[in-house]
């Protein structure tokens, strides 16, 4: 599984990455939660009490309890399926108020508690894969972790919810990735017509992201 260079973006295009990572806050997460519904408070004290207790701990520890957490707690269902859109990226609160979401909600939230936890923000991509899944190939989308730019990456994931080298993952080609700071593009260029443009989706990001920052991510 190699993974992405740097694409030249255009001025326009950095646009989308204007909006660095905030603070996590609690207090602002949990007062908004509670306006929703008792149900969501729990999840989200649950998603807080988690970040708080992984606190200083080994990254890779960090990462496992991250990603069991949202793969247990988070059905896996379609954009039209839970929002009745054909592409919808859900903030975190808005995922867990559904206790639903697809494979760009799971990674989103994956991703706003690590950096919850005080990962940093330049190690984590979100990364749009060519997956292998029950005999065909699909668009996907998992969250990387590089212990180094240049590391092999850790992957998050909810089909295969271990947590492996990309080299272990031979049923996943990179397409794209990004984060808050840039946008890496991968080697598949059949993969690519599959995920979409990527400047398109960047600005499907950049709305999700705002929203999040809105509830304290």
């Amino acid at each position: 599984m190699p993974f992405p260079r740097a694409l030249r973006l255009a001025p326009v295009a950095l646009l989308l990455f204007a909006t660095l990572a905030g603070a996590w806050d609690a207090a602002r997460i949990r007062l908004q939660a509670g306006a929703l519904s008792p149900a969501v408070l729990v999840r989200v004290g649950q998603l807080i009490e988690l970040v708080e207790s992984q606190r200083g701990q080994p990254v890779r520890q960090q990462l496992e309890r991250v990603n069991q957490f949202f793969n247990q707690q988070v059905g896996w269902r379609d954009d039209q399926q839970v929002w009745g859109q054909v592409d919808y990226w859900a903030s975190p609160l808005e995922m867990l108020a559904k206790g639903a979401g697809d494979c760009e909600d799971l990674s989103m939230g994956k991703y706003f508690a690590l950096l919850g936890l005080g990962v940093p923000e330049s190690s984590l991509r979100l990364v749009y894969v060519r997956a292998q899944f029950q005999g065909r190939a699909q668009a996907h989308m998992v969250l990387a972790w590089y212990a180094t730019p240049d590391a092999e990456p850790l992957i998050l994931d909810n089909l295969d919810p271990a947590l492996k080298r990309a080299g272990e993952r031979n049923d996943l080609a990179p397409v794209f990735s990004f984060n808050a700071q840039g946008l890496w593009q991968g080697s598949s260029a059949t993969g690519m017509q599959s995920a979409g443009n990527p400047l398109t989706r960047l600005t499907i990001w950049r709305d999700a992201l705002s929203r999040a920052r809105a509830e304290g991510f």
